[in-house]
């Protein structure tokens, strides 16, 4: 008789086996699907954040730069660079906090110049700026020198960014080239050459204003009719319309300023503000022929404007006033505007910054901005404990003395 007791166990073992490998592979498939992917990588900031970090980078480290060579020397260059570290001071603050760029108005979001933008280039940001940087200049030349290039980095990545960002790295540009100029003779060094940045749109050609005119009504007809009747006052908004319109009537008020301080001036004074109210009035007829070719209505000029008895007192004071007073204007058209617009609307915000210097008048840290500069956030700690926006140790020890 046969003994099959080895072949009926057969049959049980396999099954165990079976149950014991599907069971191992269950438990490795589990584990696989459990087991966590590589995180995603972070989508890449955008321009506006990238061009503000490197700002920042690059302010904070001028910063650092001016007061070690601020503790190195004495008397007026000392001067000169403490004034340099407190206007960097207060431009980092600025950068540091992007939502106090605008605190007089809310600028909405304009977009990228879509030049700029189809580049897919950083506006020259430096790659290093955002995580670290490189190190500053050794001496005040140098740091004239790489203040001016800051300035013009500034000016060139407000033209790509948004709104608000564009209007406060432009202020930022605009107060460094300015600072610049100004530090270069207080320390002896050579003054910065002019910012190459492409800054001088071209504007409409102007033959003549009846064709400009024309041609601008034949433009305009096509554009859809705003809402409401023609009897019902405009409702002044944002836009890119309104920030031209204010820019020719402040321009307009400007020109009528020194067409009166011109008849008070004398000497060279009177050759300057001659010379400026050319200039005005160039600017003024450039305003109207952008505000046509957008279709934006133009303020009618009037046959003259207030002028308040301290004006006609001080008639030097008083245009520098006059400059100071239409920087804000163009902050806001920066803002508000994009393309070739926007490139005019810096380069008249850089040119009256300079006037306003030429004048006597302080265009401040922030050109083209209206903000208390108390109301600024500190800016955090680094990592010794100190508060990178306190008064440098140079300045403490000069006040202290």
């Amino acid at each position: 008789m046969k003994d099959d007791t080895k072949e009926k166990r057969r049959p049980g073992r396999y099954f165990r086996y079976g149950i014991l490998a599907s069971l191992a592979v269950l438990a490795i498939s589990l584990g696989l699907a459990l087991t966590p992917g590589p995180p995603p990588e972070a989508p890449e900031p955008a321009f506006s954040e990238r061009a503000r970090a490197a700002a920042l980078a690059e302010t904070l480290q001028l910063r650092t730069t001016g007061s070690q060579l601020a503790d190195s020397v004495s008397g007026a260059e000392r001067q000169a660079l403490l004034r340099t570290v407190t206007l960097l001071t207060t431009q980092a603050r600025a950068l540091a906090a992007p939502d106090q760029n605008a605190p007089d108005q809310e600028a909405p979001d304009q977009g990228q110049s879509t030049t700029s933008a189809a580049s897919g280039t950083a506006s020259g940001v430096p790659s290093d700026s955002a995580g670290g940087a490189t190190a500053g200049p050794d001496s005040p030349a140098g740091l004239v020198a790489a203040l001016s290039a800051s300035g013009g980095q500034r000016l060139t990545d407000a033209e790509a960014s948004d709104g608000g960002m564009a209007r406060l790295l432009a202020a930022v540009g605009a107060a460094q080239l300015l600072q610049a100029s100004s530090l270069a003779p207080a320390v002896g060094a050579a003054a910065p050459p002019a910012p190459a940045l492409p800054v001088t749109a071209p504007l409409p050609v102007i033959t003549s204003s009846a064709g400009t005119q024309a041609a601008a009504g034949n433009s305009c007809r096509a554009a859809p009719a705003a809402s409401g009747t023609a009897a019902e006052p405009a409702v002044p908004t944002a836009t890119p319309e309104a920030a031209l319109a204010m820019t020719v009537k402040t321009e307009a008020e400007t020109v009528y300023g020194y067409q009166v301080a011109v008849a008070r001036l004398e000497g060279a004074a009177a050759d300057s503000a001659s010379q400026l109210l050319a200039r005005h009035e160039a600017v003024l007829a450039e305003a109207e022929a952008l505000s046509r070719a957008q279709c934006a209505a133009i303020p009618p000029r009037e046959a003259g404007y207030t002028l308040g008895p301290l004006f006609l007192e001080s008639p030097a004071s008083g245009l520098g006033s006059l400059e100071a007073g239409t920087l804000p204007v163009y902050g806001d058209l920066v803002a508000l505007s994009d393309g070739s617009t926007r490139q005019w609307a810096i380069s008249g915000l850089l040119a009256a910054a300079n006037r306003a210097v030429l004048w006597g008048a302080d265009p401040g840290p922030l050109p083209g901005i209206v903000v208390n500069t108390a109301q600024l956030p500190d800016l955090p700690q680094d990592g010794r404990g100190q508060d990178p926006t306190a008064p440098p140790a140079s300045t403490r020890q000069s006040d202290a003395g």
